[in-house]
């Protein structure tokens, strides 16, 4: 029921802005059921088409969904929240292991990246006109893709990945449609899809990356999109396996109209070899960013794509910003080539401490996953319970349901912070709070 709160309005933008604003002051809670369209319209003596245009309006800013006969109601979570709210902030004294930041310490220093970017960007300044990609950045992006199996296309640059997923999205999709998604899955793209209107149809996750079966199901039951993070999955760490890939492309090669969009997150950071999926449908999209392995302030990732693709978000792209910056492209492509980041030791470093949190879990009977990257995805069995008791011991981590739409309650803690004496205070205070062990599949 509706409560107290009264919905108002005479046009459809006005019923729809009624109901946006009791979302927002919390009188209409995520979960609560509009009236049928047609009680609606009798009540504010409006056509039901006005009602019916109010509640679309909604549905494309993901403020409600419609569930066929048991009607519209209000989001779990409005598109206007973000996941990253749902954050522990770490008081004096504890140690914050729930960010998701890099070890500063293995990013390299960017002073005279910059000036040396500064002396080329003197001889050739960025001018309106020019080509909105630096040759020699697509040049030496395209040659390092091509090593890894990553199917030819042209490139384009955006301000992040993130900019990229959304900008490929809304190239093709309409909203309404249904995108397939990584459950548990990286928060930003959780929030993104309906803030665009989309639905997110989640697709369940083990150590190899989404399971076959799942994606099947979804792409049957017509999700017109699937988003693939290839290596250091957040917040579970999955790398999609050599096997996997191969079963996920004689799906997707079933399903050529679905639209594949992957993230190669771990880039610089995991020493797993890529097994790309792209290619296999019509259009796909293939996404690099710089910010794990050379710093998130570093607004800068590599797209590529079939040609149609490409050039829609290009396109698009030159109508609102126009390009991203040829000196940030040109600091990046410095730091490529002058090897600033010793990629192999930031795969190691990682990896010794993630695998060190993961076998020191193990040995005190949890179950935890990190197959590649940063972060480790412990299954608890009460999330509320296992941070509180967390943090009388310590420790901030972050709350699983930022990357969750419907698998089991977890915990994810970023190793980046941890020193080797780190480890055994830390997996004897998650054993204490975690509760009984869960299986080893996410979902």
């Amino acid at each position: 029921m509706l409560g107290e709160y009264r919905i108002s309005g005479r046009h459809a933008s006005e019923i729809a802005a009624s109901v946006e604003r009791g979302v927002g002051s919390g009188d209409l809670a995520p979960g609560h059921v509009l009236p049928p369209m047609r009680e609606l319209a009798a009540q504010l003596e409006v056509n039901p088409n006005t009602v019916a245009a109010a509640y679309r309006t909604l549905r494309e800013r993901g403020v409600i969904e419609t569930a066929g006969r048991r009607g519209s109601r209000v989001r779990p979570r409005p598109a206007s929240t973000s996941r990253g709210s749902l954050r522990i902030e770490a008081p004096p004294g504890v140690r914050d292991l729930g960010e998701g930041n890099p070890d500063p310490a293995l990013l390299p220093e960017l002073g005279p990246v910059f000036a040396a970017a500064a002396v080329v960007h003197a001889e050739s300044p960025g001018l309106y006109g020019e080509a909105p990609v630096v040759p020699e950045f697509a040049a030496y992006a395209r040659t390092a893709m091509d090593a890894d199996g990553v199917p030819e296309g042209p490139v384009a640059v955006t301000s992040g990945a993130l900019d990229a997923i959304e900008r490929v999205l809304a190239a093709h999709l309409r909203p309404g449609d249904a995108v397939a998604v990584e459950d548990p899955g990286w928060g930003s793209v959780l929030d993104l899809v309906p803030a665009l209107g989309l639905h997110a149809v989640p697709v369940g996750m083990d150590d190899e990356g989404p399971l076959v079966a799942d994606v099947e199901r979804v792409l049957r039951a017509g999700a017109r999109a699937l988003v693939v993070t290839d290596r250091a999955q957040n917040p579970t760490g999955a790398s999609v396996s050599a096997d996997r890939a191969r079963e996920l492309k004689a799906v997707l090669s079933r399903h050529p109209g679905v639209l594949l969009i992957e993230d190669d997150h771990g880039h610089a950071i995991v020493d797993l070899p890529l097994h790309p999926l792209a290619g296999t449908t019509d259009h796909w999209a293939f996404v690099r960013s710089a910010a794990k392995a050379y710093g998130p302030d570093l607004r800068v990732a590599v797209l590529t794509g079939d040609a149609v693709t490409v050039d829609r978000v290009a396109g698009r792209q030159r109508l609102g910003p126009g390009w991203v910056s040829r000196l940030l492209q040109r600091a990046v492509l410095h730091l490529w080539t002058s090897d600033a980041v010793d990629t192999a030791a930031v795969a190691r470093s990682y990896g010794e401490r993630r695998d060190a949190l993961v076998r020191a879990l193990a040995e005190r009977g949890v179950a935890a996953h990190g197959r590649s990257g940063m972060n480790v995805w412990v299954p608890v069995s009460d999330e509320t319970g296992a941070i509180a008791r967390l943090l009388h011991a310590g420790w901030a981590v972050a709350p699983g349901a930022r990357f969750r739409m419907g698998t089991p309650q977890a915990v994810r803690l970023t190793v980046s912070p941890l020193a080797a004496a780190d480890i055994g205070p830390l997996a004897d205070a998650v054993a204490a709070a975690a509760g009984p062990a869960r299986p080893v599949t996410y979902g």
